[in-house]
This record gives structure tokens, C-alpha cells and sequence, in this order.
């Protein structure tokens, strides 16, 4: 039998391996990225609030907190639609690497965010991503599109972390998912209203697209998330963060089994991929041990 702390860490493996798996589902749907996300919003909202009346959990919040909620679920409907979009004009092996760069968006928006000094350390890991980004610019310039598309998405998923950050120290999971998933799928069908495209045709979409909807919805969104926080309090930070650093190699790996020669790039890809994850990873292990000497 497996003991409860490695049957933890393999199941943050198939959560990250899940969250991989999303950029291959956004290829495989053939509809676009805007109303891609919508579907994927309402139905992961209407399966977090089942998942809240059945566990009885209160949402009730305070109006700031609500409109931080939902000004955090208009952020996140634009970093789907702007990822999802990276990954339909390029390729998920573009989408992925150029996305793995909001760890140091992240790194950089925090001294701002907290009001702390810059560290030395993530100006030169900032310097190094740049590199790894102008090897892969450099031989893939046809998907500088994409490129672009995946690092406004990077951005916003990093300020979307950082608002959560706090509003997860004071808040349920459930009830943070709720809003903000309610948010996003008003936000988005106002857009869809005022462009004219929510129209009866909206809702005619192939069999194949129902069935990836679902599973992009209910796994990858609605169980992924409710889940990563109930692992993470069984595994150490540091454990976590190296894990979760994994997403775009799973999600290369994917895409490479089942797209094949669509997904293969040219060496100098690769190399700039391995600097930016190698990179974040090595960001991450750094930023562990900083505050692990602070606390001790």
C-alpha cells in the first residue's frame, strides 16, 4: 500500500499532468478561443456550485472582496481566451514555453505588488528568459503571433495568482472559484452580446467539441482546482513548485503523442525552452530557500 504522502505527491503529478493536458484539449476543440472559454466557465461554475451546496459551504463575502473577485475573473477569462488563442495560431509547444514565463512576471510584479527591494537574482533569471525567448523567436518567427498572444496571457496569469494569493488566506477555494468563474462568463457574454455573435448558432457546436468542452470543464478546471488545494496542504511549498513547473514539459510530451509532426520544432526550440523552464525552476528553488533561512 502506498502511504499518504506519496499517494499525495502522485496525485499533484496527475494534477499538473491534467493541467498540461489543457493546452492539447484547446487544439483538439475546433471551436475559437473566445467562446472555448465561455463554455468552459459556465459549466465549471455551474459544477463548483454543485460542489458547494452539497459540502455546504458559505459564500457570503464582504462588496470589496466581491469586487475583487470579480475584477480577478475578468483576468482570468482573458488569460484563457488570450492562451487558447496562442495555442490556435501557433502550436501548444509555443503556448506552453512562452506561457511557463509567468513565474517570472510573477517574481517581478511581487517587489511592486508587496512593496519589497528587487532581487538580484531575478533580474539575471528575467535576462535569462528574455534569451531562451529570442532562441525560440529567432527560428520560429512565424508564430510570433502566438508568442505574443502567450506572454500577454503569462501576465495576466500572474496577476491573477497574485490577487488570489491573498484572497485564499481569508476565503474558501470554492467560493473564490465560484465568483470568479461567474465573472468571467458575464464578462465574456456581454462581449459576445455586443459583437452580435450570441445568437442561436453559438450553441450548434460538433459532438467532438461537447465531449472536449466537458472534460476541459469538469477535469481540467472545476476537479484541478478544488484538488491543488487540498493536495497542497499535505506537500511541502517547495515540493509544489518544482512539480507545478513541469506543466510544459507534460504538455510538449502530449502534444508530441498525439499531434506528432505539427508539434515538432527545431533544435534551437528546444534549447530556448530548456533555458526558460531550467530558469523558472531554478527561480523557484532559490525563492524557497529565501524564505525558508527567513523563517528559521
Amino acid at each position: 500500500m502506498l502511504n499518504d504522502k506519496l499517494k499525495n505527491y502522485l496525485h499533484l503529478h496527475l494534477i499538473v499532468l491534467i493541467w498540461g493536458f489543457t493546452a492539447v484539449l484547446g487544439k483538439l476543440i475546433s471551436i475559437d478561443a473566445i467562446p472555448l472559454v465561455w463554455y468552459r466557465m459556465l459549466i465549471a461554475s455551474a459544477l463548483v456550485a454543485v460542489f458547494i451546496l452539497i459540502k455546504r459551504n458559505s459564500i457570503r463575502v464582504s462588496t470589496k472582496t466581491l469586487i475583487i473577485m470579480l475584477t480577478a475573473g475578468v483576468i482570468i477569462a482573458l488569460h484563457w481566451v488570450t492562451f487558447f488563442k496562442a495555442i490556435k495560431v501557433s502550436n501548444v509547444s509555443i503556448a506552453l514555453v512562452t506561457m511557463s514565463t509567468g513565474a517570472l512576471f510573477t517574481a517581478f510584479l511581487e517587489p511592486i505588488w508587496y512593496g519589497r527591494r528587487m532581487i538580484w537574482y531575478e533580474v539575471l533569471f528575467g535576462l535569462m528568459v528574455v534569451f531562451g525567448l529570442y532562441l525560440i523567436f529567432n527560428v520560429n518567427t512565424a508564430y510570433s503571433l502566438g508568442m505574443s498572444l502567450a506572454l500577454i496571457s503569462a501576465l495576466l496569469g500572474a496577476i491573477f495568482t497574485l490577487i488570489n494569493g491573498q484572497l485564499i488566506k481569508t476565503h474558501k477555494p470554492s467560493a473564490i472559484a465560484l465568483y470568479e468563474l461567474m465573472s468571467g462568463v458575464l464578462f465574456i457574454t456581454f462581449y459576445l452580446v455586443m459583437d452580435g455573435s450570441f445568437n442561436r448558432t453559438f450553441f450548434i457546436l460538433p459532438l467532438n467539441d461537447w465531449f472536449f468542452i466537458f472534460i476541459l470543464a469538469s477535469v481540467c478546471t472545476a476537479y484541478a482546482f478544488i484538488a491543488a488545494i487540498k493536495v497542497m496542504r499535505f506537500i511541502s511549498p517547495y515540493t509544489v513548485m518544482l512539480t507545478i513547473n513541469l506543466e510544459p514539459v507534460y504538455g510538449i510530451i502530449l502534444a508530441l503523442l498525439i499531434f506528432g509532426q505539427s508539434e515538432k520544432m527545431s533544435p534551437l526550440f528546444y534549447v530556448g525552452a530548456l533555458i526558460i523552464v531550467a530558469t523558472i525552476i531554478a527561480n523557484g528553488i532559490l525563492k524557497t530557500r529565501r524564505k525558508s533561512s527567513k523563517g528559521t
